[in-house]
C-alpha cells in the first residue's frame, strides 16, 4: 500500500505546475493534502477510480485538506470534534478495516507566537484524539505538523529556537505523541539521516540551497512498525513551498 501526503500551499496554483503529473504517475491507493485554499466548488479535479473527501475552512481561501483513496471507507469524519478547532478544515479521518488514516494541518503558531496558545490546547486535543482511536485500532497520521522535532530536522537550530516551528513548546509535544505509543516513520527507518526536509522558504533562494526544515510527517501506531516497508521524501518535486512525502506500507 503507497499512501502519499502534500502540502500543496494552494490546490489550484499547484494544479498549475504540475499536480496532476505528479498524481497521476505515482498511482497512489491514498493521496492526502493539506492546504488546498479553496471552498467547494473552486477545483474540477477529476480522479477516476478515487473516493474524494474535502474539510474545508470557513474562512475563504485558507487551510483546508483532502483525501483521495480508491477504496471506499467503512466512515469519514470531519474535524476533532470540537468546534473552536473545527472551523478551519484541518483534520480528515478515514475508517478503514484495518486501521484509521488521519490527515491533519497542524495550526501554526506564526510570528511572534502570537498563536502558540492555541496550537498547545490544539496539541493536547489532537493526541487525546489520536489515543481514542489507537484504542480501537491502528492509526497512521498524516501531514504537515508544522513542527522540526530534533535539531537534524532543520538547516538552522541554533537562530530558529524561538521561532515557530522549532519552540520547546512545540517540540515537546511532538515527543508526547511519540511517546504515547506512535512512530515518526522517516526517524524510525532513518535516524541519522541529514538535510531530509519538506519544506523551504521561498525566501533568499531556500530551496536551492537546501535549507530547509522536515515539518511533514507519516506518523503510525507502534504495532504497525513491523508492516512498515519505506518512508520517503520527494524533494525533488516542486509545485509548493512542500514536497510531497511517501509511506509504503505492507498492510
Amino acid at each position: 500500500m503507497k499512501l502519499i501526503s502534500w502540502n500543496v500551499n494552494g490546490l489550484r496554483a499547484c494544479m498549475k505546475k504540475g499536480f496532476m503529473d505528479y498524481f497521476n504517475r505515482e498511482n497512489s491507493d491514498i493521496f492526502c493534502i493539506q492546504e488546498t485554499k479553496i471552498q467547494e466548488g473552486q477545483v474540477n479535479l477529476e480522479l477516476e477510480g478515487y473516493y474524494k473527501y474535502w474539510n474545508y475552512a470557513v474562512k475563504k481561501g485558507y487551510s483546508g485538506t483532502a483525501v483521495f483513496t480508491k477504496s471506499k471507507p467503512i466512515s469519514v469524519k470531519y474535524g476533532i470534534e470540537i468546534d473552536e478547532y473545527d472551523q478551519e478544515g484541518r483534520v480528515i479521518t478515514l475508517e478503514f478495516e484495518k486501521f484509521y488514516l488521519i490527515d491533519a494541518y497542524t495550526p501554526n503558531s506564526r510570528r511572534e507566537l502570537e498563536r502558540l496558545d492555541y496550537r498547545m490546547s490544539w496539541e493536547d486535543i489532537f493526541l487525546k484524539y489520536m489515543k481514542r482511536l489507537d484504542n480501537s485500532k491502528p492509526v497512521i497520521l498524516c501531514g504537515d505538523l508544522n513542527v522540526a522535532h530534533e535539531e537534524i530536522d532543520l538547516k538552522n537550530p541554533e537562530t530558529n529556537r524561538k521561532n515557530a516551528g522549532f519552540t520547546d513548546e512545540e517540540r515537546q509535544k511532538m515527543t508526547n505523541m511519540l511517546e504515547s505509543g506512535f512512530i515518526d516513520t522517516f526517524r524510525y527507518l532513518y535516524p541519522q539521516k541529514e538535510q531530509a526536509y519538506t519544506w523551504w522558504s521561498y525566501m533568499r533562494k531556500a530551496r536551492e540551497r537546501n535549507s530547509g526544515w522536515r515539518i511533514d510527517y507519516f506518523i503510525i501506531s507502534e504495532r504497525l512498525k513491523d508492516f512498515l516497508k519505506d518512508s520517503i521524501i520527494h524533494s525533488d518535486i516542486m509545485g509548493s513551498d512542500h514536497c510531497p512525502i511517501v509511506l509504503e506500507m505492507s498492510v
